[in-house]
């Protein structure tokens, strides 16, 4: 099948380089359609997207486009003559009149079980409520967002210690599949018929940002982790460390990979605060303990927490406080 891929971002480079493999034929890939290149970093410098530059390792055309349902852009398209338009984390809303220039339309690759989380953060979502159960969902592309008749879903069991970065690697990679069994269906004669998707099941995953990232400690163990987990690598979860003997020396960090500790017993620690460090450099939190493994501390690299509690000489007492 001739294809035109929509697509910007890192979730769909496995899909990518499948669909141009020579080892696997029976699909072309026409034009890769892009975000223009965009600032980034301190300096702000233009970048190419991941999906640009791997499309022009690989020696496929590549166009940026900053407005895909514009008339030249469409011009573009109709000369590709493609039969399909295979969408996967491109940040753009199509419109009808670019999707009715394929025979098939437009399929996208979605990271979660649809009706279930539709929105822009879906698999961060997955783990910050903490479900049993993520996967992938390739639909048909319709006005209203991630709402489409359904082709192929493909399901997965989540780690107790997965993080949203870890789980969008594996949905990228569990989204090959899911791509290629679609393509086959739309290859049958007469093409396979999508499901509908029950709408009175569907929930939202809000686009993320920086004010989902402060972290308070008067919250239960298990749902910090999870905050933890399903906020990095970005935003991240952040918060404060304040030492107690010198609290002009506190500084932000973000924790990247916690496990639930022991529970408090009644009366054993009394007076104990939310985010107050104990004797074995866990975190007091709401219901008993937060054991932190990773932290990053603002400026400075990745490192574990054994590593933080040396360079900092931790001390019972310290403290986690939320940003100001």
């Amino acid at each position: 099948m001739r294809i035109v891929l929509f697509a910007a971002g890192e979730f769909a480079i496995p899909t990518l380089r499948s669909l141009a493999d020579p080892a696997r034929p029976g699909h072309e890939i026409a034009g890769v359609i892009t975000q223009p290149d965009r600032g980034s970093g301190r300096g702000r410098k233009s970048q190419p997207t991941p999906v640009r530059r791997m499309a022009e390792q690989l020696g496929l055309p590549v166009v940026p486009c900053e407005n895909v349902n514009a008339p030249e852009a469409r011009a573009h398209l109709r000369a590709l003559r493609a039969e399909l338009g295979l969408v996967i984390a491109f940040g753009q809303k199509i419109g009808a009149e670019v999707r009715e220039l394929f025979p098939h339309q437009c399929v996208n690759l979605h990271a979660s079980i649809l009706p279930k989380y539709r929105g822009a953060a879906p698999f961060q979502w997955t783990v910050l409520n903490g479900d049993a159960e993520a996967g992938v969902t390739v639909f048909r592309l319709v006005d209203r967002m991630d709402a489409g008749p359904v082709y192929v879903i493909r399901r997965t069991g989540l780690r107790e210690d997965e993080r949203a970065c870890e789980l969008h690697d594996r949905l990228a990679m569990i989204g090959v599949d899911a791509v290629r069994a679609t393509l086959d269906l739309l290859g049958q004669k007469p093409p396979a018929d999508p499901t509908p998707q029950d709408d009175s099941q569907a929930t939202k995953a809000p686009k993320l940002s920086r004010q989902d990232s402060p972290l308070h400690f008067d919250q239960p163990a298990a749902a910090l982790v999870r905050r933890v987990h399903g906020l990095w690598d970005w935003p991240g979860a952040k918060c404060r460390y304040v030492p107690a003997e010198t609290p002009e020396r506190g500084e932000t960090v973000t924790l990247a990979l916690a496990r639930v500790g022991d529970r408090a017993q009644a009366g054993e620690l009394p007076g104990e605060l939310p985010g107050t460090i104990d004797y074995r450099r866990y975190v007091a939190t709401r219901d008993g303990y937060l054991e932190i493994l990773e932290i990053k501390p603002d400026g400075a690299r990745l490192m574990t927490f054994q590593d933080f509690v040396n360079g900092r000489h931790v001390r019972p007492g310290d403290r986690f406080e939320p940003l100001a």
